[in-house]
């Protein structure tokens, strides 16, 4: 295995300054297996997923590689380098308030046409003229004589490096949040090898994502050839992991999702070493079944329910402290939902606004 370390420019400050960003390479010396990229840190307050990648990092040295990974931690430093006070705001960005995340590409092009251009080619060239007509559409967004937003270009760039892998992992956290898996509803099977107990099945709309940018525009050609009388599996996968809590590194948990990749990377056949994926329960349930709750009121909330463990219908979800009622019978109120669900995620910080998004929960959750 060959290791490069380089970096890239993908925007520049007011006053001049290039911004870039870190990539490190690790080629493969005979090249047989998949490719991979993996990132981390596209939300500022997201930075657990760097520890992540140093692990994965320390732990490659160990293996050998069979196809060649890009590791890009650090992938937002606009949105690290977003503080007011203590707080790390790098979730939307500041210029245009969109969600960084939501910054990607939607390919424009006419499947139909494509694939009727194209079909006679088999499948290898057939994969390799599509990915090739993604990467020019990336290439051609890039250079709108128009120009494009700050956070659009650093997100099409970082896509352009993605477009380039057969394995393409988005590593982010949530705000106060147990971890889980974004997970195509075709690749469920790949849920079994990380080490996350709760996985989200996505269907095949593209909502701006990363992972989405990259697997529904192959899904989607997919659907399209078998609706022609011909069958090719998606050939490439790509997910987002939610690893936790923003605003907190811990190398030892890191260790742990580290080596749920690096079983993953085994099973795939991008490492020839055997890494076993640790044995535990896990869970899933539809995009559609994932639920956000919303508070009815404003007022200070005390979480009552924890991530990650299941909670039963009627149960205390939450308490809303309005002190400025103290002496009615509306100073306290709790919050609870009528259905069984698993909460994921609930809001950072004690005090909301009414309408604020207080809980994501998992409905109709099954074992896979």
């Amino acid at each position: 295995m060959r290791v490069f370390q380089e970096s890239l420019k993908i925007g520049e400050l007011a006053t001049g300054q290039d911004l870039t960003i870190p990539i490190f390479k690790l080629k493969a010396l005979h090249a047989s297996g998949p490719s991979v990229y993996i990132q981390a840190n596209v939300h500022g307050a997201e930075v657990q997923g760097n520890a992540v990648i140093y692990q994965l990092m320390k732990r490659l040295e160990q293996y050998n590689i069979c196809g060649d990974i890009t590791l890009v931690p650090l992938a937002n430093p606009l949105g690290i380098n977003q503080k007011s006070g203590e707080f790390t705001l790098g979730r939307f960005d500041p210029i245009t308030g969109v969600n960084w995340n939501r910054e990607y590409l939607a390919h424009d092009i006419d499947l139909v046409d494509w694939y009727q251009n194209n079909k006679t080619l088999n499948d290898t060239d057939l994969i390799h003229a599509y990915k090739k007509c993604l990467l020019e559409s990336c290439q051609s967004r890039l250079q709108s004589e128009w120009g494009i937003t700050t956070g659009h270009q650093q997100a099409v760039m970082l896509q352009s490096m993605a477009h380039q892998a057969d394995i393409v992992l988005d590593l982010h956290t949530g705000p106060k949040s147990c971890k889980h898996l974004y997970c195509p509803q075709y690749d469920v099977q790949a849920a079994s090898y990380f080490s996350i107990p709760y996985t989200l099945l996505i269907p095949n709309d593209f909502g701006g994502a990363m992972d989405e940018s990259i697997f529904c525009p192959w899904w989607q050609l997919s659907e399209h050839m078998k609706s022609t009388g011909r069958e090719m599996d998606v050939p490439v996968s790509a997910f987002t992991l939610e690893l936790g809590s923003q605003e907190n590194i811990h190398l030892e948990d890191a260790l742990a999702d580290a080596m749920g990749i690096l079983a993953y990377l085994s099973h795939r056949g991008v490492i020839a070493e055997k890494v076993e994926p640790v044995d535990m329960p896990r869970y899933a349930c539809h995009l559609t079944d994932y639920k956000k709750y919303h508070s009815p009121l404003g007022g200070m909330v005390e979480y009552l329910a924890k991530v990650g463990e299941p909670l039963a219908a009627k149960e205390p979800l939450a308490n809303i402290l309005r002190i400025d009622l103290y002496g009615t019978d509306k100073a306290l109120t709790q919050l609870s939902l009528n259905q069984d669900c698993v909460p994921i995620l609930h809001f950072a910080s004690a005090s909301v606004y009414q309408g604020t998004e207080l809980y994501k929960v998992m409905t109709n959750v099954f074992e896979i």
